[in-house]
C-alpha cells in the first residue's frame, strides 16, 4: 500500500476537461498539472478543478518540461483512431499509437509509482499486440503493462460504457469495490433533474433548478426523426437492434462525443409526461449520465463543444474509484461520493448555458435513404432493404438484397428475370398463391408517386409519398408474401440453393452464409418477389415519365 501521509503528486495527460483530474482530487490526491492541446477544454478544466491545466500539444512536449516527483501518472490519448465507430473501425491505428507511444514515453521517464490509462476496449488487443518482439510498444515491456476492459455501470455509473484500462494498479483491488456500489439508471437522472430543488443522484449536491446550466432541452423530435430514430436503433439495416426509446430502467448506451438528432448513437427518451413525444438528452443529463457532479460548469461555445466535451471525457465518478485503489483503500474503507459533496464547490463565473442546435430546415438534393425492410431482415447484415442512388441529379430508388459477412458481402439480382426463374420452379397451385401476393402488392404500388419521392425526402416537393410509406407498403407485402410461402411451399431451401447457383454459378458453393438463407428459406423468397416486383414497377414507371418528359421537350 502507498505510503498516503503525505498527499501524492499526479498529473493529467491528455486530461480534456478534467474528468481524471476531479476523480483523483476528490480522492484526496494532488493533480500538480494536466496538459491538453484544446484550450476550451483546459479553461473547463482549470475553473472546476483549480490547478494548472497546459494547453499545449503532447506529442511536441519535452520530457525535460515535465514536473519532478510524479508519484501518479493518468491520461486518455486519444481514441479516435481506435474506435469502430470511426471509419466502421479503418482508423489510422499507426498514427493513434503515436499518442499511446508519448503516454508510455512519460511513464517510463518519471518512474510513478503508480500509472492508469484510459482508452477504448479495442486497444486491449492493440497493446498485447505491440509489446511482442518487434511490436510498436516492444520498448515498453519493462513497465509490465496490465490491462482489463472495465464496465464503469459496475462502479456506480448510469452507463454500460466499457473502457480499457491499462497501467500497474491492483485490478483486483479495484474490482473488490463493485460489491459495495449502486446500479444506477437512466431514470435516477432523468427524474432527479425535473425536481424543483435538484438533489444530485451521485454526489447529493443540491442545486435550484433555475441555477443548473445546460439543462435546454431540444425541440422534440419530429415524425420523420423519430422514425429514422426507431428504424436506425430497432430494424438497423447492418447492425443488430438495441432499444427505443431508451428504457429509463435500466443503465444507458455508452455516451458519446459526437451525435446527430437521427444517428443510431443518440439516446432517445420519451418526454416526461408527455406520450409519443420523443426527444434527445440536454447537456446536463449526459453530463450526470457521465457521472459529473451537477454543478460541474462547461465553458465551450457552442452546443456541439459541450457534447464533445462530456462524450470524451473520463467519468469522474469511476475515476475516484481508479484513485481509491492507486492509494492502495481496501473497499470497506472507501468514502462515498455522497459524502465529499463539501469538496465540490460550484465555479465562478457559471457558464453560459450553449442554445441547442435546430433541426434540420433544409436536405441536400441527393440526400441519401436506406432503411431495412423489417419484415425482410435476418440480422446480422443480411435484409432486403429500400436505398436511393443517383446518376447525375436523378434519384435511383431500389430494392436490394445483402447477404454474407462483413468482409465478404454479396446480393442478388431482383428484377422480372429473377421471378420468371423462381415461377418456373414452382407448382400450379403455389404459382397462383404467389402471383396473387404478387398483383396485390402491385395494385398497392399503383398509388406511390415515384417521380416525386427524393423531392418529399429532401422538403423540397409537393405532397407525395414518403419513402417511408413506399417501405411500409412492402414490409406489409412481405409479411401477406411469407405467409403464403410457407402455406404453398412447405420446402423451400432448395429453391434457395438453386436461385444462387443460377446467379453465381460455379462460385456458388463457396459463397459465405448460404445456410442461413436456406434455413430462412421462406422469407427469402418473400423478399426476392416483394422486392423485384418492386423493382420492376419503379423501372417501368420512371421510364414512362422520362418518355413524358422527352415527348413535352420535342413538342
Amino acid at each position: 500500500m502507498p505510503n498516503t501521509s503525505q498527499k501524492m503528486r499526479a498529473i493529467d495527460l491528455y486530461s480534456g476537461v478534467g474528468g481524471w483530474s476531479l476523480g483523483l482530487r476528490l480522492a484526496g490526491i494532488d493533480v500538480i498539472a494536466s496538459y491538453e492541446r484544446w484550450g476550451l477544454a483546459n479553461e473547463t478544466n482549470f475553473k472546476n478543478n483549480q490547478h494548472q491545466a497546459q494547453t499545449v500539444d503532447i506529442r511536441r512536449l519535452a520530457l525535460s518540461e515535465l514536473p519532478k516527483n510524479v508519484d501518479i501518472v493518468v491520461g486518455s490519448p486519444p481514441c479516435t483512431q481506435f474506435s469502430y465507430s470511426n471509419r466502421g473501425g479503418n482508423g489510422d491505428l499507426a498514427d493513434g499509437l503515436q499518442d499511446i507511444i508519448k503516454f508510455l514515453s512519460i511513464v517510463d521517464y518519471l518512474k510513478p509509482k503508480l500509472w492508469a490509462m484510459e482508452n477504448v476496449p479495442r486497444v486491449t488487443k492493440v497493446i498485447e499486440k505491440e509489446l511482442q518482439p518487434g511490436g510498436k510498444l516492444e520498448q515498453f515491456q519493462h513497465l509490465n503493462i496490465s490491462t482489463k476492459i472495465i464496465n464503469m455501470e459496475e462502479f456506480g455509473l448510469p452507463q454500460r460504457r466499457k473502457r480499457c484500462i491499462a497501467g500497474n494498479i491492483d485490478f483486483a483491488l479495484l474490482e473488490s469495490y463493485k460489491a459495495y456500489l449502486p446500479r444506477r439508471t437512466l431514470g435516477e437522472i432523468i427524474t432527479a433533474l425535473t425536481e424543483e430543488n435538484v438533489l444530485d443522484p451521485i454526489y447529493g449536491i443540491n442545486v435550484r433548478h433555475s441555477e443548473l446550466r445546460d439543462h435546454v432541452v431540444e425541440d422534440v423530435l419530429s415524425a420523420e426523426e423519430v422514425r429514422i430514430n426507431r428504424a436506425n436503433k430497432t430494424c438497423h439495416p447492418v447492425y443488430n437492434s438495441m432499444a427505443f426509446p431508451d428504457p429509463l430502467n435500466k443503465s444507458v448506451r455508452t455516451i458519446t462525443a459526437t451525435c446527430t438528432r437521427v444517428s443510431r448513437e443518440s439516446i432517445v427518451i420519451e418526454a416526461p409526461h408527455h406520450e409519443n413525444i420523443f426527444r434527445r438528452l440536454t447537456i446536463r443529463e449526459r453530463a450526470a449520465l457521465q457521472g459529473f457532479p451537477i454543478n460541474f460548469q462547461f465553458y465551450g461555445e457552442t452546443y456541439g463543444q459541450k457534447i464533445k466535451m462530456v462524450g470524451n471525457a473520463v467519468p469522474p465518478a469511476f475515476s475516484y474509484y481508479v484513485a481509491q485503489a492507486i492509494l492502495g483503500k481496501e473497499a470497506k474503507d472507501v468514502p462515498s461520493l455522497s459524502s465529499l459533496s463539501k469538496q465540490l464547490t460550484t465555479p465562478n463565473p457559471l457558464s453560459q448555458s450553449a442554445k441547442p442546435e435546430k433541426p434540420g430546415i433544409r436536405y441536400l438534393t441527393n440526400r441519401t435513404f436506406r432503411f431495412a425492410i423489417p419484415s425482410l431482415r435476418l440480422k446480422s447484415g443480411v435484409r432486403f432493404e429500400l436505398s436511393n442512388s443517383f446518376i447525375g441529379e436523378e434519384a435511383n430508388w431500389k430494392a436490394a438484397f445483402f447477404f454474407g459477412t462483413s468482409k465478404s458481402i454479396h446480393s442478388l439480382e431482383l428484377n422480372a428475370k429473377t421471378v420468371s426463374f423462381l415461377l418456373k420452379h414452382l407448382s400450379l397451385d403455389s404459382k397462383a398463391a404467389i402471383l396473387e401476393e404478387v398483383g396485390k402488392l402491385i395494385d398497392r404500388l399503383k398509388a406511390v408517386d415515384f417521380l416525386n419521392l427524393q423531392r418529399v425526402w429532401n422538403h423540397t416537393g409537393p405532397s407525395g409519398t414518403h419513402p417511408f410509406s413506399l417501405l411500409d407498403t412492402l414490409d406489409q407485402a412481405g409479411n401477406a408474401m411469407i405467409s403464403a410461402l410457407i402455406k404453398s411451399v412447405p420446402s423451400s431451401s432448395s429453391l434457395v440453393s438453386e436461385l444462387v447457383k443460377q446467379q453465381y454459378k460455379d462460385k456458388a458453393n463457396s459463397l459465405p452464409g448460404l445456410s442461413k438463407l436456406e434455413k430462412n428459406a421462406h422469407l427469402v423468397l418473400a423478399g426476392v418477389f416483394v422486392c423485384a416486383t418492386a423493382n420492376d414497377e419503379i423501372d417501368k414507371r420512371m421510364e414512362n415519365a422520362r418518355a413524358q418528359a422527352k415527348l413535352l421537350v420535342c413538342n
